[in-house]
């Protein structure tokens, strides 16, 4: 069967006049975004133009007011299971269980993803982000930066290919932000996409990166 016109043969996402409200306001729209594989899109603008919005919309947390969207050139819903079990989300509100490990966080993260998690690929996630000698350390003692480079150990052993990060450099000092790009750089030449909503860029050696600006 031949695919329509809109539902062009490319392999990434592609968002077809997505348009988004908040309090009956509408923030953006209609506007379009395409993210190859193995690249990423930086979405920037002031506070309250709509980037944690749109993300938690492709996200599948909220409804947009309009818009189509295709994965690989076949239609998606965001609010579809199939579409959710191809999505990391980070936000502002990352998530952990504070009165738990930061081992165990990691774990309960593989499980609530339908995974089971190896000591070995859970001990190099946290090497990769400086975290290794804190594994039974409850989360609650853990600084706000590093509760940040948790969330991106959670992001290493993600094998999901849409990757939707919320300002996740935020608490991050100069060396936790090297990492949080080597990371995209790792998921990138592995073929996966990234929406980032930022205030701020970020190199990325693997992978084209676009931006879109939202007023």
């Amino acid at each position: 069967m031949q695919r329509s016109a809109e539902a062009v043969a490319r392999d990434g996402l592609r968002v077809s006049g997505i348009a988004c409200e908040r309090g009956g306001k509408r923030l953006f729209g209609p506007l379009d975004l395409t993210v190859d594989c193995g690249a990423a899109l930086f979405v920037l603008g002031p506070n309250g133009c709509g980037k944690s919005t749109l993300l938690r919309t492709l996200a599948g947390l909220l409804e947009p007011l309009a818009g189509k969207a295709y994965w690989s050139g076949e239609p998606v819903r965001f609010d579809a299971a199939a579409w959710r079990g191809r999505v990391a989300y980070l936000g502002h509100r990352l998530g952990h269980k504070e009165e738990l490990t930061v081992a165990e966080n990691l774990a309960l993260a593989a499980r609530l993803a339908g995974g089971e998690q190896m000591p070995q690929a859970r001990d190099a996630a946290l090497a990769r982000v400086g975290l290794e000698k804190l594994q039974a350390l409850l989360v609650k003692r853990l600084s706000q930066g590093q509760k940040q480079r948790l969330a991106l150990a959670r992001l290493c052993l993600s094998e999901r290919p849409v990757w939707l990060l919320d300002e996740p450099s935020a608490a991050l000092d100069a060396q936790a932000k090297a990492i949080l790009a080597a990371i995209v750089d790792a998921h990138l030449r592995a073929r996966g996409i990234a929406v980032v909503a930022t205030h701020e860029t970020f190199e990325l050696a693997a992978g084209a990166a676009a931006s879109l600006r939202l007023a």
